[in-house]
């Protein structure tokens, strides 16, 4: 097992069948092809072309510069290919820190997402010592509904994006850290 390149910006995170860390240049084929994928698209505002790719990857990238955490790259041990972004997010006039989760398609149903999303959540609570955290989900994503359900997050009603979201129905999970702590032993 080879270790990803690292970044300057943050840690890396080992799991057991993953590497989370920082974005660098070369992920950017994979992130483009994530933001190009119209299934993992579907409820992320859609395909976005290279050139938006291009601008979405680099404010990843100043996240962690400017904020210290955002979005992990998901890199898979056993081919070193990068298969997504899962991490902490807290945007301009965001309704809560977030941890989100998106993953290329072909990558879906082998229990990745819910891998990286836990090791996300350890991170933002025991690392960045957050106290709760959110999880913004379209009313009709099934699929990350399931998955905040899995990591014991729960419903706690609609919510409302700034720009360019505002327009688009969320639902707000989530839970606290005294929550996860709990949750967290049930998923071992």
């Amino acid at each position: 097992m080879t270790l990803p390149s690292s970044s300057p910006l943050g840690p890396t995170i080992e799991t057991e069948r993953l590497f989370l860390r920082p974005p660098v240049r070369e992920d950017f084929d994979g992130f483009c092809a994530f933001l190009g994928d119209p299934v993992t698209m579907k409820h992320l505002g859609g395909v976005q072309s290279p050139a938006v790719a291009w601008r979405v990857f680099t404010s990843v990238a100043g996240a962690w510069h400017l904020d210290g955490f955002h979005m992990f790259s998901v890199i898979e041990k056993a081919t070193g290919q990068w298969i997504g972004r899962i991490g902490a997010l807290y945007p301009w006039d965001w309704p809560g820190r977030e941890v989100g989760w998106g993953l290329l398609s072909s990558h879906f149903g082998k229990g990745y997402a819910v891998e990286a999303a836990a090791a996300s959540l350890d991170y933002v609570f025991d690392t960045l010592d957050w106290d709760r955290v959110i999880h913004t989900i379209a009313p009709e994503n099934t699929p990350s509904a399931k998955l905040a359900m899995q990591l014991g997050s729960y419903n706690q009603g609609p919510g409302h994006l700034p720009d360019p979201y505002a327009d688009k129905a969320v639902d707000i999970w989530g839970q606290t850290r005294e929550e996860w702590s709990r949750n967290r032993r049930r998923l071992k």
